[in-house]
């Protein structure tokens, strides 16, 4: 993936254009296939179910889900053997809590395991991710799955007003420009998906007036990123007193939490209340934010449960994807942290409320440039023998990547890691890497995955 990666970025413009229509194709067939409108228009009927059938409609799920588990995962047919549990005694979300939680550093010491031998390998979809610690999961997932994954995302847009088919602006962390570019265009063009993709590796100060000037060209009214992406364009606009001279209609964020001056600054500069929907690649664990704020579990998509930490202040997300029949999880440990809402919402959908999410807020790097790059989590998607990771910045243009390395891990792997690193972060980045046995957490247990010890690229809270 390496390799096409640093093929794509030696093409000209116009290539890439193309190669990004053809990814967007892609993505729309296996996204948004012939059965897609059955099922959003299935998950939008039960968003008028009261929460006890919809608690039901989960269990049914979850039952069948567990049934198709221990009949074809090597993994839990033996876990179920070692546990003299059978698979039939596990019939709600309460009785999940029989099995023990699944870590991310499980799955992938048994990822050819946990492949169900159901799901022929001509149906399978290979997905990566990295998580908020850097460590990197490969695995597969299919067509359906994906499918109804897009229609939880779709059926939350459309209670907005948002509609498929609406030209976007996408702000995240793809490789779309190759870094070394210093002029425009910093974006690259999805005409079959409708988006103006935007780098977010290109957003110094001397560089944002172009993606401006983009935006008041081309007048997508969606914007769509990284919470810390489009707060960045915000604040650009509040400080020089700017606006994009056209209405902007809907913000969607994903990938990090929002903070409230984040929120607050795009308020200000676009003038719509940003939405969110919670999700992850692995598919454990949904919710979606309605008209009144309130972040709704979406129980239909995913059993999810919510274990007390040991300081009683919030929840460990613990998710079951029974969605993904290719690559089942039970228990899965997602290492997000939690707030659960206590009063009902008075939009009337069922699911329980998550009040906050914390476990996705990073400190920005900041390049010699001035630029400051947020989510910088790509950087690890494929490196599946780095067990943790964390990024340090005590001064501008050095970044420490703190590694904790698994049993597979070579010099090769840092090769391909400072390799990963140059792409995204340039080749003035100083980068230095620190081996360790284990990493830092906060008081709550997390680890926080970029730490900047620089005032101007600190994420506070505050």
């Amino acid at each position: 993936m390496a390799d096409l990666e640093a093929i794509y970025l030696r093409m000209p413009f116009f290539v890439q254009n193309a190669l990004c229509n053809v990814q967007g194709w892609k993505n729309e067939r296996q996204r948004y296939g012939r059965a897609f409108p059955a099922l959003l228009r299935e998950a939008e009927e039960r968003v008028g179910w009261p929460q006890e059938q919809m608690i039901a409609f989960r269990d049914r799920r979850l039952r069948a889900f567990v049934q198709h588990c221990a009949r074809t995962v090597p993994y839990y047919q033996r876990l179920f053997q070692k546990l003299c549990i059978g698979p039939e005694e596990i019939r709600t979300l309460e009785d999940l809590q029989r099995l023990p939680i699944l870590t991310k550093d499980e799955v992938r010491a048994h990822s050819q395991e946990l492949i169900s031998q159901a799901v022929p390998e001509r149906e399978r979809i290979w997905m990566h991710t990295s998580g908020t610690t850097g460590g990197g999961l490969r695995f597969p997932t299919t067509a359906q799955s994906l499918r109804e994954v897009y229609a939880a995302c779709w059926r939350y847009r459309r209670w907005h007003g948002l509609e498929r088919g609406t030209w976007g602006a996408f702000f995240a962390g793809r490789s779309l420009v190759p870094l070394t570019q210093s002029q425009p265009p910093f974006w690259r063009i999805n005409a079959v998906g409708r988006q103006i993709l935007f780098s977010g590796y290109h957003m110094s100060p001397n560089n944002l007036p172009a993606y401006v000037a983009e935006l008041r060209r081309r007048r997508p009214p969606w914007l769509h990123g990284y919470p810390s992406l489009l707060a960045l364009l915000a604040a650009y606009l509040l400080d020089t007193g700017q606006d994009l001279g056209y209405p902007v209609r809907w913000i969607t964020l994903a990938s990090e939490s929002l903070l409230p001056q984040q929120a607050e600054q795009m308020r200000l500069a676009f003038g719509v209340t940003p939405r969110q929907h919670y999700h992850m690649t692995e598919s454990v664990a949904h919710a979606s934010e309605c008209e009144y704020g309130a972040l709704h579990v979406d129980e239909d998509f995913a059993a999810v449960e919510f274990v007390p930490n040991a300081d009683g202040a919030n929840f460990k997300v613990i998710g079951t994807n029974f969605t993904n029949l290719a690559f089942p999880l039970l228990r899965y440990e997602v290492q997000d942290h939690v707030t659960l809402g206590e009063v009902a919402c008075p939009c009337g959908r069922p699911g329980r409320i998550l009040a906050d999410v914390d476990g996705r807020r990073e400190d920005y790097v900041l390049l010699k440039n001035g630029a400051r790059l947020g989510r910088l989590d790509h950087i690890f998607k494929d490196m599946v023998h780095v067990r943790e990771a964390q990024i340090v910045q005590r001064q501008r243009g050095q970044m420490i990547l703190r590694i904790v390395r698994g049993s597979g891990y070579t010099q090769a792997d840092e090769a391909r890691l400072l390799e990963e690193t140059r792409r995204r972060v340039g080749a003035d980045m100083d980068l230095l890497v620190e081996y360790s046995e284990s990493l830092p957490r906060s008081r709550s247990g997390k680890l926080r995955f970029v730490l900047s010890e620089i005032q101007d690229g600190q994420l506070t809270t505050s």
